[in-house]
């Protein structure tokens, strides 16, 4: 529930703010990375997140999709369970 004071913010939740540990624990797998002088670990370190990347974009396009649908039908009046 929002403050009354706060006005509404329909894009807030897509501000990411992350807290100091997993900052920190990015900052060092980072650095780890950066240091890395084997090239075939960046290798398969670079396809591995390649993989994961279009995973995570394929499955955040349908999951937005779906709640379009779904704001669709409470719009079009459509109760759902």
């Amino acid at each position: 529930m929002l403050p009354k004071n706060e006005p509404y913010d329909p894009f807030k939740w897509m501000i990411v703010e992350p807290c100091l540990e997993e900052e920190l624990s990015l900052e060092r797998t980072i650095r780890e990375i950066e240091n890395c002088g084997d090239i075939d670990t960046l290798t398969q370190l670079c396809v591995g997140m390649m993989r994961q990347q279009y995973q995570q974009n394929r499955l955040l396009h349908q999951a937005v999709n779906h709640i379009a649908e779904m704001d669709a039908l409470i719009a079009g009046g459509v109760q759902m369970l």
